[in-house]
Order: C-alpha cells, then sequence, then structure tokens
C-alpha cells in the first residue's frame, strides 16, 4: 500500500513540476524573443541497500526550443529582430554577459541602449549609449548611425555596433531569468555573419494550441495520480475494516 502511494504521489507532484514549466511557456506566448522550454518524464531507479525494485517519474527540462519565432515588422527605428542564427548581447542585472533575441531597444533619459526588459544593450566598448539625435539608423550588422541634432539629415555619424554572437547551441543554457548563457566561463566572441533587420520585431516561439494541449494532457495525468492516492487510502480502509472482525 505504501509502495504505491509513494509512487502516485511523486507522479502527482513530477506532473506539476512539468505544468509548471508548460504555464511558463503559456504565458510568454506574446513575449518578444522568448525561447519555448521543452519539457519530459523520465525514469528514475531507486537506489538503496539491495536491488533497486521501484522506479519512480522525474520531471526534465533536457532543452529549449531555439528555433525562430514569427518576425512582424513594425516600423520602430530602435526595433531588431535577428535573421536566422543568433543573439544579441546584453547586460544581465547581476553584471555578466548574457545573450537574448529581444531587439525591442529603448532609450533611457540619460541615452543608454536598453532592451524591453531594462537590460544593457553591450557595443564594441561595453553598454551603449547614445547622445540626442534627430534619427537613429540600426544597419543589417548592427551598426548604429545617427543624425545628430542640428545637423542636416544626409550627415550620418556611426556611432558604435551592437554585439551579436552566434554560439554552438551545445555550449549554451537558458537561464531562469530567460537569458542564454554560456555553460563554461567567459564570453562569445563577436560574429560578423549575424544580420539583423531594422523595423521588426521577433515574438516567442511558443505554439500557443500546442501549449494548451500539453496543459490539458497534464492535468489529466495528474487527476489519474490523485485517483490512484484515493484509492490506496480506500484499499487500506478496508483493509483496517477487514482486521476489526479477525
Amino acid at each position: 500500500m505504501d509502495k504505491m502511494l509513494y509512487i502516485a504521489m511523486n507522479g502527482a507532484q513530477q506532473t506539476m513540476i512539468a505544468q509548471t514549466a508548460n504555464s511558463n511557456n503559456l504565458a510568454n506566448v506574446t513575449t518578444t524573443g522568448f525561447r519555448a522550454d521543452f519539457e519530459q518524464f523520465r525514469s528514475m531507479p531507486v537506489f538503496g541497500n539491495g536491488i533497486p525494485s521501484r522506479v519512480y517519474a522525474m520531471t526534465e527540462r533536457p532543452a529549449t526550443d531555439y528555433q525562430t519565432g514569427p518576425i512582424s515588422p513594425t516600423g520602430r527605428d530602435l526595433d531588431v529582430s535577428i535573421q536566422g542564427e543568433g543573439f544579441i548581447a546584453v547586460q544581465s542585472k547581476g553584471g555578466d554577459e548574457a545573450y537574448t533575441r529581444a531587439g525591442d531597444f529603448k532609450l533611457t533619459p540619460n541615452g543608454q541602449l536598453i532592451t524591453g526588459a531594462g537590460l544593457a544593450v553591450i557595443g564594441e566598448g561595453g553598454p551603449i549609449s547614445i547622445p540626442p539625435a534627430q534619427k537613429i539608423d540600426i544597419g543589417p550588422d548592427g551598426t548604429i548611425s545617427i543624425v545628430p541634432l542640428g545637423e542636416p539629415a544626409q550627415t550620418l555619424a556611426v556611432l558604435d555596433r551592437i554585439k551579436l554572437v552566434k554560439p554552438d547551441l551545445r555550449d549554451v543554457f537558458k537561464g531562469e531569468d530567460g537569458l542564454i548563457r554560456l555553460r563554461t566561463e567567459g564570453v562569445v566572441d563577436v560574429d560578423a555573419s549575424v544580420k539583423v533587420a531594422s523595423r521588426t520585431l521577433e515574438g516567442s516561439n511558443v505554439n500557443a494550441a500546442g501549449a494548451l494541449v500539453n496543459m490539458i494532457e497534464l492535468q489529466r495525468q495528474y487527476e489519474m495520480q490523485v485517483k490512484m492516492m484515493k484509492a490506496v487510502d480506500e484499499n487500506s480502509a478496508a483493509a483496517a475494516r477487514m482486521l476489526q472482525f479477525t
């Protein structure tokens, strides 16, 4: 009885963990540049004294979906989207260099270029700052050009270049903050092959319909585990009643 109860309880617990990951994907279906997480169950033998005779379920996040999300035109000068593979280098809230696909840039009152999440965009010499300008243009290679205030419209001054990288996806992982980082210490070098398209944004690559279907399936699995725990309780009560009459 106890073994069946623990197995059912473990299954319910792991199903809830998988549901959390799936719900996070669904919650970010409209988040710019979001990358969906995969989740899967696998059997985990319980080791101890003697031969393993019980197998429990374990939920794990084996990988992140790096497929490109839908690209939509915005007409906004500070919006960019990565074309194909690659990432934009940003400074995380912890101060380290990390990578994102979110190109929804904006300027702080001090002129610092940041993402929609408030992370500083990294250029050739560190975080990018842009002085007051009539116009800002971001080229396909990430070069930022401006028309300074008071200057003719044809006067373009090259200011900086966004750090664009293309690491091997086997060498990176997605952190809890949604940013991509190297598995080892260090930073990724600039890759000149990475291109961006200005005035466009990449949406989330989460399949909303698939996530909803997965949510329903996980809910049914959870209910099945709860029914098993209830059956154990009923069997235990029936066994106790039988012992009362012996």
